[in-house]
């Protein structure tokens, strides 16, 4: 009993000695939180706030007079709708395609070997080093060869061409993390390969899947330079980021109107976190283990 109530003041000792470098980090980190958060309020407050209040030269962050006719302006546009639902097809298609073809491809360079698989897989991290900038010139001409401008096509190819390198790199770590005696097994027990590949490995890697998944709907949703540069004269095919523009006039701009488009454009993308927040952290964690 002696030996225990000394290690008491020991251990407490060496709590108290820790926590002022916990403290500090808390602090660092509530700091780092509100620093990020800060323009999510100021856009949300934006929206809210009336037109004499967001041209006011001592802006305040709060307001005692919060109103929804920004909000009323935005869905009072025509297009509105169609440029909502227009986004909504963009992600979708680039989840869904980027998700299938970077897990089929992330099984063949892990699982198969083949001549030039190393570089195929450097070739994958030099295609992230290039700037998008760089690449929207030679896009729009390719897009016009092939009869895409003006089309939604024009955006969703681009975007699973982009989302492809990161994807295949990412899930290439957890394909290989799924134990190959695992596989063998499958195949003693008269599973085909692709069999194994839906049935045992797709739900294997799925948290990875989450969050290659999250990267390819967050640049397609939030793109606006795709959009500007190969939506031309069909407005019917503009996406989201583009309705901004309906509020922003250089002589006059609408603030308020653009602090609500931007407000309704965030809650899809707060919603597709909330449902794959849990796969998510798993996924950026690995939750696979031989």
């Amino acid at each position: 009993m002696s030996s225990l109530s000394s290690d008491r003041p020991k251990a407490n000792a060496r709590r108290f000695v820790r926590r002022p470098w916990r403290l500090a980090a808390e602090a660092s980190a509530l700091v780092i939180a509100v620093a990020v958060a800060f323009p999510l309020y100021w856009m949300v407050l934006s929206a809210f706030r009336p037109a004499g209040e967001i041209e006011s030269a001592e802006p305040r962050p709060w307001t005692l007079s919060p109103t929804l006719d920004s909000f009323r302006r935005v869905f009072e546009q025509q297009e509105f709708g169609r440029y909502f639902l227009n986004s909504l097809v963009v992600a979708g298609a680039v989840v869904v395609a980027s998700v299938i073809i970077a897990f089929l491809a992330a099984t063949a360079v892990t699982r198969f070997r083949f001549r030039f698989r190393t570089t195929l897989l450097i070739m994958f991290l030099v295609a992230q080093m290039v700037p998008v900038e760089a690449l929207t010139i030679p896009l729009f001409f390719v897009m016009r060869d092939f009869g895409q401008l003006n089309t939604l096509g024009a955006l969703i190819l681009p975007h699973i061409a982009f989302s492809l390198p990161f994807a295949i790199w990412m899930l290439r770590g957890f394909v290989k993390a799924v134990p190959e005696a695992l596989e063998e097994a499958a195949y003693l027990d008269g599973a085909s390969r692709t069999r194994f590949m839906w049935q045992i490995l797709f739900p294997l890697v799925f948290p990875g899947l989450v969050a290659t998944s999250v990267f390819s709907f967050i640049s397609a949703w939030n793109d606006f330079l795709f959009a500007k540069s190969f939506i031309i004269s069909d407005t019917s095919q503009s996406t989201l980021p583009m309705a901004l523009l309906v509020f922003y006039k250089p002589d006059d701009p609408d603030w308020g109107g653009v602090m609500a488009a931007s407000t309704v454009m965030t809650i899809p993308v707060l919603i597709f976190f909330v449902l794959v927040q849990r796969r998510l952290v798993s996924g950026l964690g690995g939750a696979v283990k031989d």
